[in-house]
Formats: structure tokens, C-alpha cells, sequence
């Protein structure tokens, strides 16, 4: 796969710090929003765009962004080759320029850049990996109809059954890594590439032994572009929970979990 990039050299001075990564596919709307309200809150910080070959122009998009601002990264994939995958990239990407600490968040607004403040205070009292939780007391969802609530919560109530791990809310994207959490995780090792992708990755970290810390968040539903959810993507999360506990099993990732 060829990746075509604007960005840094490996080793670019003040590299080490927070990297915000983006998968978009079709979010041509968005992404000035998105980089607006990250700047207003954390001025400083790193955004790396992955846009996945996005037919409405959003790539191109990001190009013009990262032109006026030094702290915007564009990596370019060649077909929409999804979610999973373009996490992987990206966190490939932060650790071969020394970030201290990686961050995933939706490109569509979903999520609000105020709360990076306080997934990054989780993570400077200690915590490996910092979760935008719905699921612990003051989190919430606004914009979501009832089978959409059912589904997200049913699914991470049987990803928590079936793991046995106390997260309340295994399906969160929006999430703080230190270094040394991804680094664990391996990330160029895991499998699942849609919404099982959240839950692996929170679940690769437990088993690891990392300190996971929920952090209450409230989701705002998207209000431009559509769900990239679909029936494949939510199989694959009912068929991936029981091969990640098979692999838990076999010893292939340490010992049980610090949970907060």
C-alpha cells in the first residue's frame, strides 16, 4: 500500500507532545470545524488527517488546512481500506516522530474538544489510556434514536461479557494514549478494522495490565455526512470479541487488568 503524505521529518523539533489522529472518509464538511475547535482549546497540538481516497474531496481539503498551519499532517491512503487500519497508520506515524501522547477523535464533531482537557489531566494523574466514556455516571448521548442507543450499549455489554473486563463503554473512539500504552498494544498486530476496533484496542491495553480510566463525555450525534456504520462492520465486532478472548486465553497478551 502506497502512503502519500505532507508532513515533518522524523525528528522535527517540538514533535513530542499530544497528536491528535482523524480517519475521514466523505467529511469534506468538518474538518475546518474540527481543527477550529481543537485550536481554541489546545493551540499547541499536533492534527493528523487519514483520509482514505474520500471521492467528495476532503483529502484535498486537508491539504489546503495543512498548507496554512504548521501543526496540520495529512496522510493519504489510497481506497477506503477503513477505520481500523487508519488508526493503525496513524499511530505508526505518531510513534515514528516521538509523540508523547496520541489521541483519537471523529473528525464528524461528535466529539468535543473540551474533553481532551480532561482525558489528558486522567492521563497526567496516571492513567495509560484515557476513554471518552457514555457509559459512567455524567456521560451521555444527545441526537440518537432508540435503536441506536440499543445497539451501542448492547454492544458493550456483551464485549464486556464476553472479555470479562469492567470498562463500561468498550466502544468509545474517542480516546488519549500514552506512548508507552501504544506501544504495548502493538498496534501494527491488531486484527479487527471497524467498530470492533475500539473494543479491541481498550481490551488489548487491559490485558496488558495498563491503568484504563473512564472519563464521562457527552457524544453528539453527527449533523452533516452519514454513519459509516454498517451490518458487515457490526458482525465483525460480534465475531471479533470471541476471537480476542481466544487470544487472551492462549496468553497472547499479559496479565489481567488495572482498572479506575
Amino acid at each position: 500500500m502506497t502512503l502519500r503524505q505532507v508532513d515533518p521529518p522524523i525528528g522535527r523539533p517540538g514533535g513530542a507532545g499530544l497528536l491528535v489522529v482523524t480517519p475521514t472518509y466523505n467529511e469534506r464538511d468538518n474538518p475546518a470545524a474540527f481543527l477550529s475547535g481543537i485550536r481554541r482549546i489546545l493551540p499547541q497540538t499536533d492534527v493528523l488527517v487519514v483520509d482514505d481516497a474520500s471521492p467528495d474531496g476532503t483529502g484535498e481539503l486537508a491539504d489546503r488546512l495543512a498548507a496554512g498551519d504548521s501543526r496540520v499532517h495529512c496522510l493519504h491512503r489510497p481506497a477506503k481500506l477503513g477505520l481500523g487500519t487508519a488508526y493503525v497508520d496513524g499511530f505508526r506515524w505518531a510513534l515514528a516522530r516521538g509523540y508523547d501522547l496520541v489521541a483519537e477523535m471523529d473528525a464528524d464533531l461528535s466529539h468535543d474538544a473540551g474533553d481532551l482537557v480532561r482525558l489528558i489531566a486522567a492521563i497526567d494523574d496516571g492513567a495509560d489510556l484515557a476513554l471518552g466514556s457514555r457509559g459512567v455516571p455524567g456521560g451521555g448521548v444527545v441526537g440518537w434514536g432508540l435503536g441506536r442507543h440499543l445497539l451501542s450499549k448492547g454492544g458493550s455489554l456483551y464485549a464486556r461479557l464476553i472479555l470479562g473486563v469492567q470498562v463500561r463503554d468498550l466502544t468509545t473512539g474517542f480516546k488519549v494514549f500514552r506512548r508507552s500504552a501504544l506501544e504495548a498494544i502493538e498496534p501494527a498486530s491488531l486484527r479487527s478494522n471497524g467498530y470492533a476496533f475500539q473494543i479491541e484496542t481498550t481490551f488489548r491495553a487491559v490485558a496488558c495490565g495498563l491503568r484504563v480510566v473512564e472519563v464521562p463525555i457527552v457524544f453528539c450525534d453527527r449533523q452533516v455526512g452519514r454513519s459509516k456504520m454498517s451490518r458487515k462492520i457490526f458482525l465483525e465486532a460480534i465475531a471479533g470479541v470471541w476471537r480476542m478472548r481466544a487470544g487472551a486465553k492462549r496468553g497472547a497478551k499479559g496479565p489481567g487488568a488495572k482498572l479506575a
